[in-house]
């Protein structure tokens, strides 16, 4: 099989796991707290990522790795998983899985208005035109489509759904200055993230009490949220021909995502939903083509030789 088909097979298994997971949310925080899940899916990612790095023969990274930047490895972790998926968690324990699923999708939007600023990178007509388009679709997700009364189901869950897109673009903008391995920069956060997290769980709740059902689906979020797939998306990526033809394959996930949300959760997904996820996957493909189509313009055209 080509590299390139490997690659689709690889990219879509991803995509699927991926499209799953807002389910797997809601049917774990209905046994968890927040704080509880994120324990158990990060506990579960180490394991699972330390897994992969010895099946890869690179274990002896990690100590490597951390030695080299220590400090570098404290935000990350600090960010991702400790802070990231609290917030998402609590996010997704306020409000119905597909208007927390649709909001968080917005980073993608917001990373690159951020790098601006942190990354001193130009702002784009493309990056203003898609922003306004997806704050748009927030806007009438939020509301559940009553724009003109502003009434919003629960204020404080759009207020973490919308920061968790905040604190994943920052963890992103963080990690564009790493160097190492992705797979062991990953497992070191969450090995980093995870006392943070205990002490927080051990000082304001307490340790999750057994339950099979529970745990398999903490484990789950654990495996293919967090651990699993990033290796399974970094293979595709590294397999692909182009890697921009992969990039647009994510616009299928929040999709496939509604629809598990519906025929799992049996959540009634509004026309508030469809119509803000539209303008919300409009402004990501906008922002995608509109710089491809501004280069084609501005290509100067081959004169034919006389």
């Amino acid at each position: 099989m080509k590299s390139s088909n490997q690659a689709y097979i690889y990219a879509l298994v991803a995509i699927l796991l991926w499209s799953t997971v807002a389910t797997a949310f809601k049917i774990a925080l209905s046994h968890f707290s927040p704080l509880q899940l994120v324990f158990v899916a990060v506990s579960t990612s180490i394991v699972a990522l330390g897994l992969v790095l010895l099946f890869m023969g690179k274990l002896a990274l990690i100590k490597q790795q951390f030695l080299a930047r220590p400090w570098f490895y404290l935000q990350t972790g600090l960010l991702n998983p400790f802070l990231y998926y609290l917030v998402l968690f609590k996010a997704y324990a306020l409000l119905p899985a597909q208007q927390a699923l649709s909001l968080n999708y917005t980073w993608a939007i917001l990373l690159p208005l951020l790098s601006v600023p942190l990354l001193k990178q130009k702002l784009r007509k493309s990056d203003i035109t898609a922003a306004l388009i997806a704050y748009l679709g927030v806007f009438v997700i939020a509301t559940n489509g009553h724009i003109t009364d502003v009434a919003f189901d629960s204020r404080t869950g759009v207020i973490l759904a919308l920061t968790s897109t905040l604190l994943w673009s920052l963890y992103w903008i963080v990690n564009t200055k790493d160097k190492g391995d992705p797979v062991v920069s990953l497992l070191l956060s969450f090995i980093v993230g995870l006392p943070f997290i205990t002490v927080t769980l051990l000082l304001t709740e307490s340790m999750p009490v057994w339950d099979s059902k529970a745990f398999a689906a903490g484990v789950y979020v654990g495996l293919f949220e967090m651990g699993v797939t990033f290796v399974l998306w970094l293979i595709a990526l590294k397999k692909a021909d182009r890697t921009a033809s992969m990039s647009t394959l994510v616009f299928i996930t929040p999709v496939l995502s509604i629809g598990f949300i519906a025929w799992i959760l049996q959540e009634t997904i509004t026309r508030s939903t469809f119509i803000g996820l539209g303008l919300i996957l409009t402004a990501l493909a906008l922002q995608q083509l509109l710089p491809q189509l501004n280069r084609l313009r501005t290509k100067p055209a081959i004169s034919p030789e006389l």
